[in-house]
């Protein structure tokens, strides 16, 4: 008898996180704090990057992260992270122009920008429009996703 009333429970207890309130999105100043955050962290990056300091970069990049190149080509972490200890041109570090930041409740920040990239099979350097999607895990910011989009000449 104990046991029915047990599995009677069990769809009560899956329903509960379907009652829990969604997350709150930031106000104004919560935003503005949280942009001059990012500004920090995408700092953090870019030197991690330029420095090619591998400890950093392994915990900056979410375990999941993925970033699209112009041409298509999708690389995880251990590939975004093999491509800057090459020194590969990256916008994790170029110049970029055009910045703005989306803050939303998690929070999560979704950074786009603007950034001359060398195409460095070509010796080439084309402009490219990019977003960045940040996440917080358990120990901070994460870059979860990016993309990059060529732009025509």
């Amino acid at each position: 008898m104990r046991r029915r009333s047990l599995l009677a429970a069990v769809p009560l207890l899956t329903a509960l996180p379907a009652l829990a309130h969604p997350p709150r999105q930031p106000d104004n100043a919560e935003s503005q704090s949280i942009i001059e955050e990012m500004k920090v962290f995408r700092d953090k990056v870019a030197k991690a990057v330029g420095n090619k300091d591998f400890p950093t970069l392994r915990s900056i990049y979410a375990d999941a992260f993925t970033h699209t190149h112009g041409s298509g080509k999708i690389d995880n972490k251990d590939a975004r992270i093999v491509a800057a200890m090459a020194g590969e041109p990256m916008i994790e570090n170029a110049r970029a122009t055009d910045l703005s930041y989306r803050v939303f409740a998690g929070p999560t920040v979704i950074v786009t920008g603007k950034s001359a990239i060398l195409n460095v099979k070509e010796q080439k350097t084309y402009d490219f429009r990019w977003v960045a999607v940040y996440v917080t895990g358990r120990d901070g910011w994460l870059l979860a996703v990016s993309q990059a989009t060529r732009l025509p000449a």
